[in-house]
């Protein structure tokens, strides 16, 4: 029995089922626990619930961005050991979407209104990288990771210091977006010419403002 190699169409079909259940479904399943398991919920008055169920909606929406980032480059990445290194990248973005959606569900509130349209853009934005060629798409990777670990070290900072559980659950999403920026700098991704990490901090930015609110 043969097996019939996917064409690059086909991996676009793939990543097109992937764009729908990433972006639409509240629950996809995590390969490993959340770091918050076990771990009590804090007792936050309404104000700081808020402020953390905000700061979450904005992390999850990040994550429904890496997959789409991801997902976009590995439909048509010109190298199939690019193409499983950015899936299984992949694969521990939807452990970190998972644990993201659980804790909005713990602090009684919602993804963000808008992740159809945040994964579109991310989407188009990571196949055009990798159409281009494997070392800018890497790069892209480096330049999201290394801003997305600055940004969760924010989150850190401004987190309700008793919401341990959230707390542990951005802890580790910044260890390991720092393992994923560093796996792709090593597998031959390049540094961006300087408008354009300044043009994705601009649209990360809009993001931020939009998700934390809706």
């Amino acid at each position: 029995m043969f097996a019939r190699q996917l064409s690059r169409f086909d991996h676009i079909l793939v990543e097109i089922e992937r764009a729908l259940s990433t972006s639409l479904d509240a629950k996809p399943e995590a390969q490993r626990p959340s770091p918050a398991v076990g771990m009590a919920e804090a007792d936050l008055d309404d104000i700081q619930r808020r402020h953390a169920a905000g700061l979450m909606r904005v992390n999850h929406t990040g994550e429904v961005c890496a997959q789409a980032l991801y997902s976009g480059q590995a439909a048509v990445a010109h190298d199939e050991a690019t193409r499983a290194r950015l899936l299984h990248a992949a694969a521990e973005e939807t452990d970190h979407l998972a644990w993201c959606g659980e804790r909005l569900e713990a602090l009684a509130s919602r993804p963000s209104l808008f992740n159809p349209l945040w994964y579109a853009g991310s989407f188009a934005i990571g196949a055009v990288a990798a159409i281009v060629s494997d070392k800018v798409s890497l790069g892209f990777v480096v330049e999201t990771e290394r801003q997305v670990e600055a940004h969760l070290g924010e989150h850190l900072q401004r987190l309700p210091e008793r919401d341990a559980a959230s707390r542990a659950v951005v802890a580790q999403m910044q260890a390991d977006e720092a393992r994923h920026g560093r796996m792709a700098k090593d597998a031959g991704g390049i540094e961006l010419p300087a408008p354009i990490p300044a043009l994705m901090r601009f649209a990360s930015g809009v993001m931020k403002a939009v998700a934390y609110r809706l």
